[in-house]
C-alpha cells in the first residue's frame, strides 16, 4: 500500500537555517531516500515553497473564496511530503522514524494511506 508521509515543521525555524545547515539536513534525508529508492519503495517527494507563496481556495459558497497564504492555525506548516510503498502501517511508521532522525528539531510526520483514483473506477 502507498502511504503519504507529510512533513510538518515550524517554518520560521527551517527558513532561518543557513545554506550549510539546510544542505546538511538535505544530505541526511538523501541517505534515507537512497535506501528507499534501492528498495523500490520511494514515490514522489516534494519540498514545498514557503507558506508566503501559498494560495488557498476556500469552498462552501457558490463562488469559492481565494485567500493569499495558507489556511493554517498551528505553529507547524506542511513543508513537504513523501509517497512511500509500505507493506503495513508499522513499516510506514518506521520509515517516518528514519526521516525524523535525519531531520533535526521539532515537528511531526503525518502518515496516511493513499487511495489512487482512476477515472471510471473507484479508489484503490
Amino acid at each position: 500500500m502507498l502511504y503519504a508521509i507529510l512533513c510538518y515543521n515550524p517554518e520560521d525555524v527551517v527558513s532561518s537555517w543557513t545554506k550549510e545547515e539546510d544542505d546538511a539536513v538535505m544530505a541526511r534525508l538523501a541517505v534515507v531516500q537512497e535506501e528507499l529508492t534501492k528498495q523500490g519503495r520511494l514515490g514522489p517527494v516534494a519540498r514545498l515553497l514557503p507558506t508566503t507563496a501559498a494560495t488557498t481556495l476556500r469552498k462552501g459558497r457558490e463562488d469559492p473564496l481565494v485567500i493569499d497564504g495558507p489556511f493554517a492555525e498551528t505553529k507547524e506548516q506542511l513543508l513537504g511530503f513523501y509517497v512511500v510503498d509500505c507493506a503495513s502501517l508499522d513499516e510506514a511508521l518506521e520509515t517516518a522514524r528514519d526521516l525524523a532522525r535525519a531531520n533535526p528539531g521539532t515537528g511531526s510526520y503525518e502518515i496516511r494511506p493513499i487511495g489512487i483514483f482512476r477515472p471510471g473506477s473507484s479508489f484503490s
